[in-house]
C-alpha cells in the first residue's frame, strides 16, 4: 500500500530539514513525499534539492496560500493514502506510517486519526506543551466540538474523488471544513489510532495573533452552519477543548 505524504513550504528553512528526515526516516519504505512549496525565498529550496538521497517529488511556486498547496499535493498524489506533514512537523516514532497502513487493512477503514502533541521550539530542550488526545468518533461528537488533530488525518484517494478537496474560500479553517464534510457522512468508515503520531511546534497561522484568532472564529463559525454541525455554542465546546489540552495529566478520558 503506497502512501502519500504532502508538505506545504514556504520560507521554511529552519524547519524542513527535520521534516524530510522524519519522513526519510521511517521504517515503511513505500513513501510517496510530495513538497509544495509557495516560492520561497530562503534557503528552503537549496535544503531540500541538497536531500538527494531522499526522493522527494517538489513544485515551486507562487500559491493562493496553504489550502491551495495541499490540494495541489493532493491532484498530484499517486499513493493508496493520503496524509500530510507541515514543513514544522515530525513524526513521533519511526514506526508511525507502518501502524497507519496496518490500521488501513485491520480496520478496514476509509479514514485514519490519531493523537498529536504540541512541543516547545527550543531544539535542545523541546518540551510538551499541549497535547491533543483524539477518541473514538460518534456523529453526535461534532456538535460539541470535536475535531481529530488534521496533521494525524489519513484518507484513502478514492475520498477525496468522491467528497472534493479543501475549499479555499477559507483561509485558515479549510481544514475543519473537510473534516466535518467526510466525518458526518456515515458510509466513511473512521478508525482511531490511539497513539501519538505527530509532534508539532507550537504556534501557526490560527493562533498566531488577536487578529487571526478573530478570522479563525469567524471562519469557524461559517464552517459549522455550512455543515448544518451546530452553533455557536459549537466553537464554546471546541475552545475549551483547547484549554484542557494544555495539561496532558488532566485530560479526560471523553467519550467524543
Amino acid at each position: 500500500m503506497k502512501v502519500s505524504i504532502i508538505t506545504a513550504t514556504f520560507n521554511s528553512e529552519k524547519s524542513i530539514q527535520r521534516t524530510i528526515d522524519s519522513i526519510a526516516d521511517q521504517d515503511y519504505k513505500d513513501i510517496e513525499h510530495i513538497i509544495i512549496d509557495g516560492g520561497s525565498t530562503d534557503m528552503t529550496l537549496s535544503i531540500i534539492h541538497s536531500n538527494s538521497n531522499h526522493s522527494v517529488r517538489l513544485i515551486s511556486e507562487k500559491d493562493n496560500g496553504i489550502y491551495d498547496a495541499l490540494n495541489k499535493g493532493i491532484k498530484l498524489a499517486t499513493g493508496d493514502i493520503i496524509g500530510f506533514l507541515n514543513s514544522d512537523d515530525v513524526f513521533s516514532n519511526l514506526q508511525v506510517i507502518s501502524k497507519v497502513v496496518n490500521y488501513f487493512s485491520v480496520k478496514d477503514c476509509d479514514v485514519l486519526y490519531g493523537n498529536l502533541i504540541y512541543q516547545s521550539k527550543d531544539d535542545l530542550n523541546r518540551k510538551t506543551i499541549r497535547y491533543w488526545k483524539s477518541n473514538i468518533f460518534h456523529p453526535d461528537c461534532l456538535k460539541y466540538g470535536w475535531m481529530p488533530p488534521h496533521p494525524t488525518v489519513y484518507c484513502k484517494k478514492e475520498i477525496y474523488s468522491q467528497y472534493g478537496h479543501y475549499d479555499e474560500r477559507f483561509k485558515i479553517s479549510a481544514d475543519y471544513d473537510y473534516i466535518l464534510r467526510i466525518f458526518k457522512e456515515p458510509s466513511i468508515k473512521k478508525a482511531y489510532l490511539p497513539a501519538v503520531m505527530v509532534k508539532m511546534d507550537i504556534g501557526g497561522i490560527s493562533n498566531g495573533s488577536a487578529r487571526s484568532i478573530l478570522q479563525k472564529t469567524k471562519e469557524d463559525y461559517r464552517v459549522i452552519r455550512q455543515n448544518k454541525a451546530g452553533g455557536f455554542y459549537t466553537i464554546i465546546f471546541k475552545n475549551l477543548r483547547k484549554v484542557i489540552q494544555f495539561n496532558k495529566f488532566r485530560n479526560p478520558n471523553l467519550k467524543c
